[in-house]
């Protein structure tokens, strides 16, 4: 039976296996090996060594792009994660939680490109939404994708309304599996509200917190679309990210070997950072025996 069980359970996971295989393995392997080559798409591929890291280390646009990928990150995660868990919070024992469930998860399911289109409208400095609205109540509203002091901050606004509904129904399935038993108890020893949600609500989420840490950074580290159809990258490289910069490099530039090396660089990054994360889990991530 035993067997049997083993043969279904390898044909099943046999297309999964393959796209793996074929869609990220491969992928990642052939680009590690591109990342030693200069190659400009068409012609010969010429082995340069390290040459192609060193160079990315030495362009200005490689660390104005690490720069602003830090920004977005620690405008958008901390924010992100925060407003999600109170939204959690107030949506948890209410009823009709479930149209709201629906309702702020909607844009999840959206195009990033779509989100980024009606956004473009709302941001613009002319005829936005949002402006429109700051001037009725007698604020004259800025050039939100065009000052390069803002327009970070606008990309990050988008990614955090845009990513507010995932984090938030995870953090509700977190909060709908803590024990009951745990209020009642605090609640025959007197504890207040406000010390149920640090002593047991928080440390109970830990686990579901980690998780959304490590999945809130990775993906900040990957933006691209908001900035591709927002700004283009601008303005003055203002919003230059990394991945724009990846993209920069092999479709507008054509030079794959050093768009290569970027995408290694970033690949490194991110595995760094997340192991970092899971080394310091024991600290305060608590999982319940």
């Amino acid at each position: 039976m035993q067997k049997g069980n083993a043969k279904w359970a390898f044909f099943f996971l046999t297309p999964q296996l393959i796209g793996l295989i074929a869609f990220a393995i491969i992928p990642l392997v052939s680009a590690f090996v591109l990342s030693f080559m200069k190659w400009d798409g068409f012609g010969e591929r010429t082995f340069v060594g390290i040459q192609n890291y060193v160079s990315q280390f030495s362009q200005s646009d490689f660390w104005t792009a690490t720069y602003n990928t830090i920004l977005y990150t620690i405008l958008t995660v901390p924010v992100g994660l925060f407003l999600a868990l109170v939204l959690a919070v107030a949506l948890n024992k209410i009823k009709g939680k479930e149209f709201y469930r629906l309702f702020f998860f909607m844009p999840v399911v959206t195009s990033s490109v779509s989100i980024a289109v009606i956004w473009m409208w709302i941001l613009n400095g002319d005829l936005g939404i949002l402006n429109q609205v700051l001037a009725m109540i007698g604020i004259e509203g800025p050039n939100w994708l065009t000052n390069t002091s803002l327009v970070m901050i606008s990309i990050a606004i988008l990614s955090i309304w845009w990513q507010l509904g995932y984090n938030m129904v995870i953090f509700l399935a977190g909060l709908q599996g803590i024990s009951k038993s745990y209020y009642e108890a605090a609640e025959i020893d007197g504890a207040s509200k406000t010390q149920q949600f640090f002593k047991i609500t928080l440390p109970m989420l830990s686990p579901t917190t980690f998780f959304l840490t490590i999945m809130a950074i990775i993906g900040s580290f990957q933006v691209f679309d908001q900035a591709f159809v927002l700004t283009q990258g601008g303005p003055g490289k203002a919003s230059y990210t990394l991945v724009y910069h990846i993209y920069q490099n092999a479709f507008i530039d054509f030079r794959f070997g050093m768009s290569a090396a970027a995408a290694m660089i970033l690949f490194a990054a991110i595995l760094v950072i997340t192991l970092i994360q899971f080394s310091l889990q024991k600290r305060w991530v608590y999982y319940e025996d």
